[in-house]
């Protein structure tokens, strides 16, 4: 029963981010998923990285950011630098659940841009890279998954010095 249910908020949680995280309304070209499936090489992060609410794994695209339980990090075109919000609510947060931290200053490990936090609309702590909010995918199954690059061209996996990996 349990596996039926994960099952299921898997396969609806998948239609979600097919639906509409593209951040437009128009229904254009954003829209279609262009990338495929892709999986780490090695995501295992040291033990003393798995304690940081970030921190750096080895992945098929390369050294990437991840989260506190080794998830790949994403930025999302459309959020604004410096801007303290995140462009990111309602079915499109559901397929790209904000990284978050307990503290006002999060714990970082081998992530040399700059960290820091912004409010969420239920007053957590996301956390940001160089200004610009963080995501995970809730596609990526296993730590080191890396599906959501590229995802409507607006998805992109975070390099430790902040810049967007572009694996075109």
């Amino acid at each position: 029963m349990r596996r039926t249910l994960m099952v299921s908020l898997v396969s609806a949680l998948g239609a979600l981010a097919l639906a509409g995280c593209s951040g437009s309304d128009s229904g254009s070209e954003d829209e279609a998923v262009t990338s495929s499936p892709t999986t780490a090489e090695s995501a295992s992060p040291s033990e003393a990285a798995m304690a940081a609410d970030l921190s750096t794994a080895d992945s098929s695209l390369g050294t990437i950011v991840v989260d506190g339980k080794g998830m790949t990090a994403y930025y999302f075109l459309k959020d604004v630098k410096d801007s303290g919000t995140s462009a990111c609510a309602d079915q499109c947060a559901a397929a790209w659940p904000a990284i978050v931290s307990e503290s006002d200053t999060p714990t970082v490990e081998g992530v040399t841009a700059e960290v820091g936090t912004i409010p969420t609309a239920d007053g957590r702590k996301q956390i940001t890279v160089d200004g610009r909010p963080i995501y995970t995918y809730a596609q990526d199954m296993a730590a080191g998954d890396v599906n959501g690059q590229g995802v409507n061209d607006v998805w992109y996996v975070i390099a430790p010095d902040g810049s967007e990996i572009d694996n075109d």
